[in-house]
């Protein structure tokens, strides 16, 4: 018997030898054979493997936040940095502009159920708790934040308003800003928290900070760990790099002119293209995933 399994292996051996096919285990040819197979009805069929799939996969950002990073009106001037953010972009990215001007953070979850009166905490009643028609489209569940999404926070400027309903406090703020980081995250979107961008304001020659709100946004960042641009300290970088300090006012006229609206605040197109590309130029230095989709 056992000669004659000898006689039978080595017949087989032989035959498949013949054929060009190894000696090894079945299951170790069929293996890489039918990884082959696939490959290339993939291939044919235009199907991308999971890992590049992921890769290109198109991403949204999304933007909320004040007049200074909102899409222009009819006029000229205000033009928001967030209008000239897709730009800097390539084509898996859209951004989604949800910003709007005049806007507290508070105003801008709760568009008119903001009361001009404030209760005994100091922050401006609510006189319903139904969030705006622009949050809860970011919000739906099939055309709203996504997962691998973006969602760009910046307020901090109507907020320091004394008077409702754009009053907010430091403990409110904080409790409104993370309250947004967490659906970004209940959602899979990655949250990135911006400080207020900077007016132009001069001490002598030098362009100074001029916003708050500053150490309640990088709470929240810590808190939530979701990374936080400090656009208050680039803009004023960049505002002294240009050297727009001292300056006699003229909107109208100069590098000054050409980058800001006459309220020393808003921004002309070439100035909103700048604050544009501090902030890529951010998450390019954070080394963001979303980075990797800049141009």
């Amino acid at each position: 018997m056992k000669n004659l399994r000898t006689l039978v292996t080595t017949a087989l051996v032989i035959a498949l030898s013949s054929l060009g096919v190894g000696t090894g285990s079945a299951a170790d040819s069929a293996a890489p054979a039918a990884a082959g197979t696939a490959a290339k009805c993939a291939n044919a069929s235009g199907v991308k493997a999971p890992a590049a799939r992921a890769a290109a996969a198109p991403v949204t950002v999304w933007l909320a936040g004040d007049s200074t990073m909102a899409n222009p009106g009819s006029a000229r001037c205000p033009v928001g940095w967030g209008s000239q953010f897709d730009a800097l972009f390539n084509a898996d990215v859209t951004v989604r502009n949800q910003a709007v001007g005049g806007r507290s953070i508070q105003t801008w979850l709760y568009e008119g159920n903001v009361s001009s009166t404030k209760g005994s905490d100091g922050e401006c009643r609510l006189t319903s708790s139904a969030y705006s028609s622009r949050w809860q489209a970011m919000l739906n569940a099939s055309t709203g934040m996504k997962a691998g999404d973006y969602l760009f926070i910046q307020f901090g400027i109507n907020d320091s308003s004394s008077t409702c309903p754009r009053h907010v406090g430091p403990a409110r703020y904080r409790q409104l800003m993370t309250t947004m980081v967490q659906a970004a995250l209940a959602r899979g979107a990655h949250p990135v928290l911006l400080t207020p961008v900077a007016a132009i304001t001069c001490s002598g020659s030098t362009a100074t900070k001029n916003r708050g709100f500053v150490n309640e946004t990088f709470a929240v960042g810590s808190a939530t760990r979701a990374p936080v641009v400090d656009l208050q300290s680039l803009s004023v970088s960049l505002y002294n790099s240009l050297r727009f300090c001292p300056h006699n006012g003229d909107f109208g006229s100069g590098p000054v002119g050409a980058f800001f609206c006459d309220d020393r605040t808003h921004f002309e197109t070439y100035g909103a293209q700048r604050i544009a590309g501090l902030v890529a130029g951010d998450v390019r230095r954070q080394n963001l995933a979303l980075a990797a989709y800049l141009r």
